[in-house]
Parts: C-alpha cells; structure tokens; sequence
C-alpha cells in the first residue's frame, strides 16, 4: 500500500513508536493503528481480508484508529476504482474525481475546516495540506466530515467518529501542518 517509510518517520517525529506490518498479534497488541495508503482499492482489501476482522473488532472497542488516502478511503465499503471490500466503518462509497479536472489530484490544497475535532486542534481554517489521489469518499454519514476540500468538486477531505479518524491528504508530505494533524492523533493515542 506504499508510503510506509515517509509515515513511519512522521510518526517518530510526534513521538510514536511505529511497526510495520500485518501480523494480527503485532495489531493486537498495538496502541493505535494506521492505515496508510498510496495505491489500489482492490490490492489493498486483499491485504486487509488477513486482518479486516481485528481491525474493525478493535476500532468498535476503542483502539484509535487513523486512515491516510487510500487509507481512509479503506474505511468504506466500496469503491468506484474496482472491486473489494473495505472495512465498512462507515457507511458510503469512494468516488472518481470529475474528469474535466487533472488526475490525479497532486499537490497543495486548502482545507475548510466545517467541523472542529481533536485531530484538527491547532490547524487553522484555509490550511494547505499535500494530496494525491484519483478518488475520494462519499459518506452517508454528513456529520463525520470534518474538513473539505474542493478541486472539480468539494469532498471530505478530513473525517473523524470517535476513535477512527482520516485524512485524504498526506500528512506526512503536508509540512508542520500535517505534523500537527499527526502530534494530534499521537495525543489521542497517549490519552
């Protein structure tokens, strides 16, 4: 699912001690769990089907949970990219980009924050934040939208309910923003 090193050191900057891996006793044990993701849907579930069933046992019992791009685009059902099954978190699916704009999507974006969470604390409203992807999620659910973000169209860009959270940006590549967005979560994690 790619971009593990990049977010493995973002994750040692705010203070985490990160593992990598699939191991169901490693994600048992774990503190937290990130769900990172540059790639695609299907190869992705294929990954997840070993542990999707931990994971959502977990998230429900209130292990934090954050979901990076196609991370969190995992916490969906479905996807529009192909086949595969998401962890379902939450309820909608995962969308194309319009095609009359670039795909993908790459580079700095701005975020209008629309609903004030602890993973945002300490990120000002019109931040700048770094995206890539092709698709984004449509959630049912309005009120787990936390920041937007429009290119071609205005989608959920930051997501959280209760202990799962999700960005569609990179934190990771997003500067001292995205660290902040990170130190956030790693606050959550200690708490």
């Amino acid at each position: 699912m790619g971009n593990l090193l990049s977010l493995k050191f973002a994750f040692q900057k705010v203070g985490l001690k990160p593992e990598v891996g699939l191991d169901r006793s490693q994600i048992k044990n774990a503190d937290a769990i990130a769900i990172p993701g540059v790639g695609s849907f299907q190869t992705a579930t294929k990954k997840l089907d070993q542990v999707r069933d931990l994971i959502i046992d977990l998230a429900g019992g209130g292990i934090p949970v954050i979901g990076i791009c196609l991370g969190m685009q995992l916490f969906f059902p479905e996807s529009e990219e192909g086949g595969g099954q998401g962890l379902g978190l939450f309820k909608g699916k995962n969308v194309r980009l319009p095609n009359y704009v670039k795909v993908p999507h790459m580079g700095w974006n701005s975020l209008k924050i629309i609903k004030q969470n602890k993973i945002l604390e300490g990120v000002n409203d019109g931040s700048y934040v770094y995206f890539v992807h092709s698709l984004f999620p449509e959630p049912t659910e309005r009120n787990i939208v936390c920041t937007e973000t429009n290119y071609g169209k205005t989608f959920a860009s930051t997501i959280a309910k209760k202990n799962v959270y999700g960005t569609q940006f990179h934190p990771e590549k997003s500067g001292d923003i995205g660290l902040k967005i990170l130190r956030n979560f790693a606050q959550i994690v200690a708490r």
